[in-house]
């Protein structure tokens, strides 16, 4: 299992084909306490850096960009009952959705761990 992030704070988490997607801790302290999360639902077709969820805090509304392009496999139906998993485990229970890849390559031009431990360090 891989672990890639984007610039827009989205970490996806690769097992073969499927990735599994959410945004990173760091994109949690910054909205601060999520109040609502809209999934996207299983066949939902994604180009990568497309609109692909939202969520929203006491703060913000904010939009989640697919990180790869893909068909979705599943969303995570917890979170329209607990928000709020977003915000205690987001690299983790608090995870939006799955995504069969459509094209490996694309991960390519994402970040690794300490890339992005940088990034944010620079923002």
């Amino acid at each position: 299992m891989t672990i890639y992030y984007t610039k827009d704070h989205e970490w996806l988490s690769v097992e073969g084909d499927v990735a599994t997607v959410g945004i990173t801790d760091f994109a949690q302290g910054q909205l601060g306490d999520i109040v609502f999360v809209e999934i996207p639902a299983a066949g939902t077709q994604f180009v990568q850096g497309g609109e692909a969820a939202v969520v929203e805090s006491v703060k913000a509304a904010s939009d989640v960009y697919a990180p790869v392009s893909g068909q979705v496999t599943e969303g995570n139906q917890k979170l329209e009952e607990d928000p709020s998993l977003v915000n205690s485990d987001p690299e983790g229970e608090g995870w939006f959705f799955k995504i069969f890849l459509s094209d490996n390559h694309q991960l390519n031009g994402l970040m690794g761990a300490e890339e992005y431990k940088a990034y944010c360090e620079s923002q």
